[in-house]
């Protein structure tokens, strides 16, 4: 339960490298006073936490950590790697905040080698032990060989002791380590030395894969946040110099030659060139950008020098934001995630237990020899660790995300890509999302007045208006170089229109049915909207109490892409709907030349009536353009915005499309998909390895170093598999 006398604390953890890892840092922390909301980001090394200080310091928190043998730092910090290089000095204050840092450290150490790790210098330790025996059993062997085994293994099994033991008082008392000493010692009372140093080593072995496979799963993630550059060359007055992009100011203009990346989100002021915008959309032809078009921080530029005004600080840039998304969403667990969690909280200790009985039942009941049957029981516990099986979806979803996000697919979490990869039915938004979303004025029909006076009216009503068919009006009346007069009270009617106060009359620009209401849609101007609506076009009306002062007329084409999309998912077998508040002769019009079905007359609210009417018999994505429709896009099971970096596109809905491509709804269903079948092939790898050696080991076919294989290989398997998503292209090209 969260108070006023907790905070939120962030550190970053290092040495997780499979699903046990995070379930060990997790248990070691949620059992100290005044701890909650305890979250364990595995792929992106996250530790979170409401921390109440006045029952446990910060301090207590990293030595708790650190006793289960794992680095801890706070985030934002050079990383502290556990048991070994780059120890952060104690009493570092961690990050307190309710909002979260980028993950970027400018001063943190060059990578590690796999030799420098804690885990490579156990392995290299226990195999020259492992080497060291074997050749005093080539040279002398009988009892110096056997002590020369039983010594290897108590020094490769010594680390591994003492981590047991210090999980075990954290009340972790079924892991991994703990299993691995009771089964190494158990085989030196057997008499099986030899086996038991090639167990120790083939652990240390497996430990190491599995730490490798860890840190390739988590490049993709990292490699999002190297997109941005170190430096920027700050233009001031006549001259430039450079400075870290981290510290760039709202307002401040940058120099980006040919060839550079742009340092931070902002406006062109000055140039003209084409971007490569891949990096943060996934689109690698390059853009025309002029002076006043919008810039994000990791686009190359491609032809000539541009001058650039920041608009955004170093860690709410697009590229940030990415990131930002792509780590949190770690935290939005799939169910079936939430389910393979709760399966592995006993499948570990029901393995102790299998392996006590067969270690103890057949000798007592069958009276088979006690030495084969403890091997077997001992073999049995190496089976017993999950870590395979918890990784196995982690693994596949940060894959996932980090594919998605090089594509321009912006998913929050394994939670959404369940989710989206059952969708049977996508609903669409139409202007904006369907359309261009830049619709023009295409006729000007007064009707008490002239057309310029009519223009002029409807200008000033939709002062300050964002919608696309206000900007349409704007637009026009200021490239026919109208002053339109000053407007008051200016307010919006949802799904209708808005209203304002112009030379002391009230006038409404809207729905030709808002006139009809309030009775001064004449039936010759109803007509003439009519027809207009029937060629494909959206019509507002211009009036004031007891005045119809015209009609306007506006196109909003469907993007080029649009019908391909829909054709797209009709061949997935997912269905299309366009939901639109245009009137019903219109969006029939448009409907049609896309190819799909259509709602049309629609309120804010009543899209989120149809939605809820959808979501009965379909399992719905939403598609929409941003805030307007952000009621149907969290009615739907998923909600999708498009938008190339907005804000609302990136923070609103369950994912966005960052290349403003209908196609992209597709390739996102594709994506999710492929995910899935990558998380059951894992899920089917893991259960399936354990299942065959443990039949096998009870049989006595297999024994301690088959078992270990059977362990970490399997943990290994998935990872490796997982990363198959990295290179997953989900365009289909």
């Amino acid at each position: 339960m969260t108070t006023s006398s907790t905070q939120l604390h962030e550190w970053r953890v290092t040495g997780m490298d499979c699903g046990s890892c995070a379930a060990k840092v997790r248990g070691a922390v949620e059992q100290l006073p005044g701890v909650a909301e305890v979250d364990v980001a595995l792929m992106t090394e996250r530790l979170k936490l409401r921390l109440d200080e006045a029952q446990t310091r910060t301090s207590e928190i990293e030595t708790a950590v650190r006793g289960v043998g794992f680095g801890i730092a706070p985030r934002g910090a050079p990383p502290q790697r556990e048991k070994g290089a780059f120890v952060l000095p104690d009493g570092a204050p961690p990050v307190a905040s309710d909002t979260p840092e980028p993950d970027v450290a400018p001063d943190a150490p060059a990578p590690q080698r796999w030799y420098q790790s804690r885990k490579g210098r156990m392995l290299l330790g226990t195999g020259a032990l492992l080497l060291l025996a074997w050749a005093i059993e080539l040279s002398i062997g009988g009892a110096p060989a056997h002590w020369a085994f039983a010594l290897a293994t108590l020094l490769g099994l010594a680390p591994v002791a003492r981590t047991a033991l210090a999980l075990a008082r954290a009340r972790m008392p079924f892991t991994i380590e703990m299993l691995m000493t009771i089964a190494a010692l158990g085989a030196l009372v057997i008499g099986a030395a030899e086996e038991a140093a090639l167990v120790v080593f083939l652990f240390a072995l497996g430990e190491m894969l599995e730490g490798l496979a860890a840190g390739k799963a988590r490049d993709g993630i990292r490699a999002l946040a190297d997109l941005v550059p170190r430096t920027a060359r700050v233009v001031v007055g006549a001259r430039i110099r450079e400075m870290p992009a981290a510290g760039l100011s709202v307002g401040q203009v940058v120099q980006v030659r040919p060839g550079d990346r742009v340092p931070a989100d902002g406006t062109v002021v000055s140039g003209r060139s084409g971007l490569d915008e891949s990096p943060v959309t996934g689109e690698s032809v390059p853009v025309l950008k002029e002076p006043g078009a919008e810039v994000f921080a990791g686009s190359i530029n491609t032809e000539a020098e541009l001058r650039v005004r920041v608009s955004r600080d170093a860690e709410d840039n697009t590229i940030s934001r990415i990131v930002r998304l792509v780590e949190e969403a770690e935290s939005a667990r799939a169910p079936t995630e939430r389910f393979i969690a709760r399966f592995s909280r006993w499948y570990m200790p029901a393995i102790v237990v299998v392996a006590a009985l067969v270690a103890v039942l057949p000798p007592m009941v069958a009276g088979g020899a006690w030495e084969t049957w403890i091997y077997r029981g001992l073999a049995l516990l190496l089976i017993g660790c999950p870590c395979a099986l918890v990784i196995s979806v982690p693994a596949s979803i940060a894959s996932a995300l980090s594919a998605g996000a090089r594509h321009g697919l912006l998913l929050k979490g394994g939670a959404v890509i369940e989710a989206a990869a059952r969708t049977t039915l996508v609903a669409f938004d139409k202007t904006g999302t369907l359309t261009e979303g830049r619709p023009q004025v295409t006729a000007l029909a007064p009707l008490a007045g002239s057309e310029t006076e009519l223009l002029r009216i409807a200008a000033e009503v939709e002062t300050g208006a964002s919608h696309p068919l206000a900007k349409a009006i704007l637009a026009r009346a200021e490239a026919e170089g109208l002053e339109p007069p000053a407007a008051t009270e200016a307010s919006a009617i949802p799904g209708l229109g808005a209203t304002a106060t112009v030379e002391g009359r009230r006038w409404t620009v809207g729905a030709p049915r808002l006139a009809s209401k309030t009775g001064v849609l004449s039936a010759e101007a109803r007509a003439r909207a009519e027809a207009l609506e029937a060629e494909g076009q959206t019509v507002v009306a211009v009036f004031a109490p007891g005045t119809l002062l015209g009609l306007i007329a506006l196109r909003d084409e469907p993007r080029p892409d649009a019908a391909p999309a829909v054709a797209e998912l009709a061949a997935m077998g997912v269905g299309s709907v366009m939901l639109t508040g245009d009137n019903a002769r219109t969006a029939e019009a448009i409907a049609a030349r896309i190819g799909l079905g259509h709602r049309a007359g629609l309120l804010p609210e009543d899209k989120v009536t149809e939605l809820g009417k959808l979501t009965r018999d379909a399992r719905v994505m939403m598609i929409g353009d941003g805030i307007n429709d952000a009621p149907a896009l969290a009615t739907a099971h998923v909600g999708i915005a498009m938008g190339s970096g907005t804000d609302v596109a990136l923070e609103t809905a369950d994912g966005a499309l960052l290349r403003n491509r209908v196609t992209d709804v597709a390739a996102l269903l594709r994506l999710s998909r492929a995910t899935m079948a990558n998380i059951r092939q894992n899920v089917a790898i893991a259960l399936g390895l354990k299942g065959v050696f443990l039949v096998t080991t009870v049989l006595g076919l297999t024994g301690l170093w088959i078992a270990i294989l059977a362990d970490t290989g399997a943990t290994v398997l998935v990872t490796l598999n997982a990363l198959r998503l990295l290179g997953f292209r989900p365009g289909g090209r």
